[in-house]
């Protein structure tokens, strides 16, 4: 059975998000994977995001904070817009000619009233990590776990992760942190008391 893994290494990362920002520019697809690399959000909540809910059309600026209540577990999460993103937004707005406040960030081609599907999302990630050479099991949801894996990389706390993920326990955290075997012993060669 194949697991959903993050994106561990850094350069692979590069090579992955430079895909539809410089070999096939494409801002919509390019926003799609740095939403989803930033926020730590599911596929779905990340489709459901409109733009008033990122920009402040009176102020003209983008906000803060990103207010979504998640699909599958129904809790209410506010994530900060950090510069990656908010970068990744407003090249997707300066694409378009013109984006309403109730218009969907990633609208569909055929349907100007919705966003992609899961589908498509998953075909837009998959044919990055397909180009870019990246291991096998890359799909939407190595967005969300690239994100805790590299927080985790970082120093974040896992119980911190835990609540950015809303998860009901630790081990569902650990699981999505995929630590491996290198992980572990790289714990092993830092301490060298």
């Amino acid at each position: 059975m194949s697991r959903t893994q993050p994106i561990r290494q850094s350069n692979e990362l590069t090579r992955f998000k430079d895909y539809y920002r410089k070999e096939h520019p494409n801002p919509r697809n390019y926003a799609l994977i740095i939403l989803g690399l930033n926020t730590a959000l599911r596929i779905s909540d990340i489709l459901k995001i409109t733009w008033n809910m990122v920009y402040d059309y009176e102020n003209r600026r983008y906000h803060a904070h990103l207010h979504v209540t998640e699909q599958k577990t129904g809790k209410e999460t506010m994530i900060a817009l950090n510069h990656a993103v908010t970068d990744a937004l407003e090249n997707l707005r300066q694409a378009k000619s013109l984006c309403q406040r109730n218009d969907y960030l990633f609208i569909s081609q055929k349907n100007h009233d919705m966003p992609i599907s899961r589908y498509q999302a998953f075909r837009i990630i998959k044919k990055a990590a397909i180009d870019t050479h990246m291991p096998e099991h890359i799909s939407c949801h190595s967005l969300r776990k690239t994100f805790g894996y590299h927080a985790w990389k970082n120093g974040t706390p896992p119980a911190l992760l835990m609540d950015i993920f809303n998860h009901s326990s630790y081990q569902i955290t650990r699981r999505y942190l995929c630590i491996e075997q290198d992980d572990k012993d790289e714990v092993f060669f830092q301490i060298d008391l």
